[in-house]
């Protein structure tokens, strides 16, 4: 869909909940298909900061399409930064005062040390997405956006992402998850041997928290 920005003349691109006029950061990304798929629908990634936690060399050994979307990503104009925690992203020397329009967590993860239901396991990841909650509040524009797509099933739904947000001071509008909605997205394992299969989706939604100042959702 395209619309006409008056500001630029320049037309407006969205897939689904973004808009090429947003100033997007999406982080922890394992093989850049998001990514991708954002900025080909977009036609430019010139607005787009993507990291990982993995480095450059890592992701090529890891994701056999990793090297691919980087460099269709980097034709595109994006801002690709590798070896970012989103526990401490916010005072990155290159992301500390920048401020973004919507900020992205795909299928955050803590790596697989227990199983998926053990309580151990479950903080983990709590731990990484309330890091990832208190950095991004630091990061968003005052209209700004933060989403985490995330499968919601048990025992997912024990990490009680809405109440996470609430602890940071961010509220939520939750909306369904379509993986065929992003052409070209992968949603990788990321972690271990199997770390470049696929893993299906499921029972998943897209938390978007805003600041209780603008609970305006696109």
């Amino acid at each position: 869909m395209e619309m006409v920005n008056l500001e630029n003349d320049k037309p407006e691109k969205w897939i689904k909940h973004y808009s090429s006029s947003y100033k997007i950061l999406l982080v922890g990304e394992g093989n850049f298909s998001f990514a991708a798929c954002l900025g080909r629908a977009f036609g430019s990634a010139a607005n787009m900061v993507i990291t990982s936690l993995d480095s450059r060399e890592m992701l090529m050994r890891k994701y056999s399409g990793a090297m691919a979307n980087l460099k269709k990503l980097e034709e595109l104009g994006c801002t690709i930064m590798h070896e970012v925690d989103v526990n401490t992203m916010s005072q990155h020397y290159l992301l500390k005062l920048a401020k973004f329009d919507r900020i992205l967590f795909n299928f955050p993860h803590a790596g697989f040390i227990y199983r998926e239901h053990d309580s151990y396991q479950i903080e983990l990841h709590k731990n990484v997405v309330k890091g990832f909650l208190r950095n991004a509040w630091d990061m968003l524009n005052e209209k700004g956006e933060v989403h985490i797509t995330s499968k919601t099933a048990h025992p997912f739904n024990l990490w009680e992402i809405e109440k996470l947000g609430n602890e940071v001071g961010l509220r939520l509008h939750k909306v369904p998850f379509c993986i065929w909605d992003y052409p070209g997205y992968e949603s990788k394992i990321r972690d271990g041997l199997r770390c470049d299969q696929s893993f299906p989706v499921g029972q998943c939604s897209t938390f978007k928290f805003q600041k209780p100042s603008y609970i305006i959702f696109s």
